[in-house]
């Protein structure tokens, strides 16, 4: 066997740790929220308080920014950004939705009875398709919309102190 053949996987794996490193010394904003400039998909929803009745959010139910949280009960990540979902609530009132991605209505009641109801009104994604459209990657995500329907903040992870300011800022306008 030759020597470069030799070498060769240790190079591979020096330039992969490398990249993995890149990737980590990357500050949290670059990878967990990001500007975001296309339209909000025009998925129409039956609501968890009346299915009979629906929400879209392209454009949103009224004529200033929203949020949009993707949540579920089974996801405990969503259960510890709960705190700045109802804090953002509380600053923005009329401005904060949700969309209960994937789980059983009476769960998500249960989630809701158990940690109070922030939103202004939740959407039920039950086939998982509209989180799709929207571009999700994991529960939880955060979507802010703008007055004519474009998305132009997406938070990737649960909220925080920092995630919640960005949040705030855009839903400000």
């Amino acid at each position: 066997m030759k020597r470069w053949q030799a070498i060769l996987p240790l190079a591979a794996l020096v330039g992969l740790g490398t990249l993995g490193a890149i990737q980590l010394m990357r500050p949290a904003e670059d990878s967990f929220t990001a500007k975001a400039d296309r339209i909000a998909p025009a998925t129409v929803f039956p609501l968890l308080s009346d299915e009979s009745q629906t929400i879209s959010f392209a454009p949103p139910p009224v004529d200033k920014p929203v949020m949009v949280n993707l949540f579920a009960s089974w996801c405990a990540p969503c259960r510890a950004e709960h705190p700045d979902v109802t804090a953002l609530a509380e600053s923005h009132p009329g401005q904060v939705y949700g969309l209960a991605y994937k789980d059983r209505t009476e769960d998500t009641l249960g989630f809701l009875g158990e940690l109070g109801n922030p939103c202004e009104k939740i959407g039920v994604d039950a086939s998982g398709q509209g989180g799709l459209e929207f571009g999700l990657t994991g529960e939880p995500e955060t979507y802010v919309i703008s007055p004519d329907g474009k998305i132009i903040l997406h938070v990737r992870g649960p909220l925080d102190a920092e995630r919640r300011k960005q949040v705030s800022e855009a839903l400000e306008g």
